[in-house]
């Protein structure tokens, strides 16, 4: 097989169908763009859904029971999977904590040490509100437990918020990339319709159609590499110069994983995968199908 032709006829189909081509590569390029904003915005979005869900906490208050019981409870919640760290308060410790919050004058209400001693759980970022429910139902039924309480509400409200932001940012983001795939495939489409006499022409002379299919090939993939150098280009370009200037309450936006190339290699490798598919999908149906018959 020829590389060099192949590769030269990749650029030639490019040239010969310059509006289809470059509204494929726009097309290509707007997809990726708008997928990649999207991705940083939702990793930003998640992230500080995670912060919060961390600071939720579960709070399990004790009846007045010996040492060895409170060893217990403490042995049982340590080892709850979901558990991350449990602290011990005491009832002295408890009482002073009223006292900082309250300042003067529950001076006599602190005397009377009331407010029972407890643990303080800090649950796993990534549990579910059916987990948690779980773990406090469990925690309810150990032997000197008195009452567990945790923000039911707040996780609720948010784990289904998450739920469908990540849904309707999944539904959105596979509705650009199907549009992007055939606008590509469409292109390759046009391009091997004009060269159908002498695809036609090949077939005869012995070529296979791994042969034909190449160049196409080639060309969508070089349509993947324009749009994904665009497409990457405007995203550095937006995050780091346009937002910082005209948004800089924005800036705190993070990169996902902490890194730009993350993102950015991602977007570059997905428009290259799609330029690829594209013609791929648009090369054996067109070349195995129609012309052979034909």
């Amino acid at each position: 097989m020829n590389l060099k032709y192949i590769i030269k006829e990749g650029f030639a189909g490019i040239k010969r169908a310059k509006v289809a081509a470059t509204t494929s590569i726009f097309s290509l390029f707007i997809a990726i763009l708008l997928l990649g904003i999207l991705s940083r915005f939702s990793y930003n979005i998640y992230m500080q859904a995670m912060t919060i869900k961390d600071l939720i906490e579960v709070e399990v208050y004790l009846f007045d029971v010996d040492d060895q019981t409170q060893q217990d409870i403490a042995r049982s919640l340590n080892n709850e999977s979901m558990v991350d760290a449990v602290t011990f308060i005491s009832k002295d410790s408890a009482s002073a904590v009223m006292k900082r919050e309250f300042g003067p004058g529950v001076e006599e209400l602190v005397e009377l040490n009331f407010l029972p001693a407890s643990f303080r759980l800090k649950i796993s970022a990534d549990a579910e509100v059916d987990q948690v429910q779980n773990l406090v139902s469990r925690i309810r039924n150990l032997r000197g437990v008195d009452e567990v309480e945790y923000n039911e509400g707040l996780l609720k409200v948010m784990e289904t918020n998450l739920n469908m932001f990540t849904l309707i940012g999944g539904g959105l983001g596979l509705l650009i990339l199907l549009a992007a795939l055939i606008l590509v495939y469409n292109t390759i489409r046009l391009t091997i319709y004009a060269k159908r006499e002498l695809i036609r022409a090949m077939k005869l002379v012995g070529a296979t159609n791994s042969f034909i299919r190449s160049p196409f090939i080639v060309e969508g993939i070089l349509q993947g590499i324009l749009a994904g150098v665009l497409a990457v280009s405007a995203v550095f370009f937006i995050f780091e110069m346009v937002i910082p200037f005209y948004l800089p309450e924005m800036g705190i936006l993070q990169w996902p994983f902490g890194r730009w190339y993350f993102l950015i290699g991602a977007m570059f490798l997905l428009s290259v995968i799609m330029g690829w598919w594209g013609s791929r999908l648009a090369a054996r149906k067109f070349i195995e199908e129609t012309y052979i018959s034909g």
